[in-house]
C-alpha cells in the first residue's frame, strides 16, 4: 500500500514483544483505542534507533499496528482453530472498530495518529457460521487482528463499514498521504 505514496521504501521489522506491551499498557489502563498508536510508536521507534547516525537526519520511518475492537476487548491475532471461531462468532451481528495507529518518526520530528473504521459483521446465523469454518480452513485468519481480511474471504463476513477501507486491510493510506503531506513541508 505503501508504494502508492512511494517507489522508494524498505521494510523493517521491529524486534518488541506486542503482547508484553499490551499487557503492560492494559496494566496502566490505557484505552483500547490508544494501544494501536503506542505499538506503532514503539515500532518506529525500534527501527529508527538501528538507524546509523548520519542516515537519521534524513530518514522517514513508519510504524503501524492494526487492533480490531469491540467494546474495549482487543482482538489480536487468533492462536488456532477455536479462538478463529470464537473471534469470528463474537463479532458477528455486531459493529467493532478498526484502529490502525501510526508513528512518523523524520528527523527529530514524531507525529503519532489512530485512524478509525467501524466494521459490522452479519448476524450469526448457519451461513455465517458456515462461511466462518470455510474461511478458518483457508488459514487466513491466523496472521490477521481479529482474525479476518477484509481483502479476502473475510469480506464475505462483513456486511457494512464506515470509514477507510485500506484501514481495515491494515494501513490508512489516504491519511499517512496527508500527515506526510503536512510534516514534510
Amino acid at each position: 500500500m505503501l508504494s502508492l505514496l512511494t517507489d522508494e521504501f524498505e521494510v523493517l521489522t521491529a524486534d518488541i514483544d506486542e503482547r508484553a506491551a499490551e499487557e503492560e499498557m492494559e496494566k496502566a489502563g490505557m484505552p483500547a483505542l490508544k494501544v494501536s498508536e503506542h505499538l506503532a510508536e514503539l515500532k518506529a521507534k525500534a527501527v529508527f534507533d538501528t538507524l546509523p547516525d548520519s542516515e537519521k537526519e534524513n530518514a522517514v520511518v513508519i510504524g503501524a499496528d492494526t487492533s480490531v475492537i469491540l467494546d474495549t476487548i482487543i482482538f489480536g491475532k487468533p492462536a488456532d482453530r477455536e479462538e478463529a471461531v470464537n473471534m469470528l462468532s463474537v463479532l458477528s451481528g455486531h459493529t467493532h472498530v478498526v484502529a490502525t495507529g501510526v508513528a512518523v518518526f523524520t528527523g527529530d520530528t514524531v507525529r503519532t495518529f489512530t485512524e478509525e473504521t467501524i466494521v459490522e459483521f452479519n448476524a450469526l446465523d448457519e451461513y455465517q457460521k458456515n462461511l466462518i469454518s470455510a474461511y478458518i480452513d483457508t488459514g487466513s485468519p491466523f496472521d490477521k487482528a481479529g482474525g479476518y481480511g477484509i481483502q479476502d474471504m473475510g469480506a464475505l463476513l462483513v456486511k457494512r463499514i464506515d470509514g477507510d477501507y485500506s484501514n481495515v486491510v491494515g494501513f490508512p493510506v489516504s491519511r499517512l498521504a496527508r500527515e506526510l503531506s503536512d510534516m514534510l513541508k
